[in-house]
């Protein structure tokens, strides 16, 4: 299982604070909105190339009082 704290990272310097995945500017919300709408997460890794299948995995696990 992945540690969503080691992937998923809060800083008010970057998109006002929103949980992203570490060292880049995707927010987990991103993430969560597009396999909502049933895209899988291979058309989200192309969507946004910079993240990994674990980074989904941890955006996945996070607590939904942080996304």
């Amino acid at each position: 299982m992945v540690n969503w704290r080691e992937r998923i990272s809060v800083n008010p310097r970057v998109m006002a604070g929103k949980p992203c995945v570490t060292g880049t500017r995707v927010p987990v919300a991103h993430i969560l909105d597009k396999l909502a709408a049933g895209i899988d997460i291979e058309q989200v890794l192309r969507d946004y190339p910079r993240i990994t299948r674990d980074d989904v995995l941890a955006a996945l696990a996070l607590p939904s009082s942080n996304s």
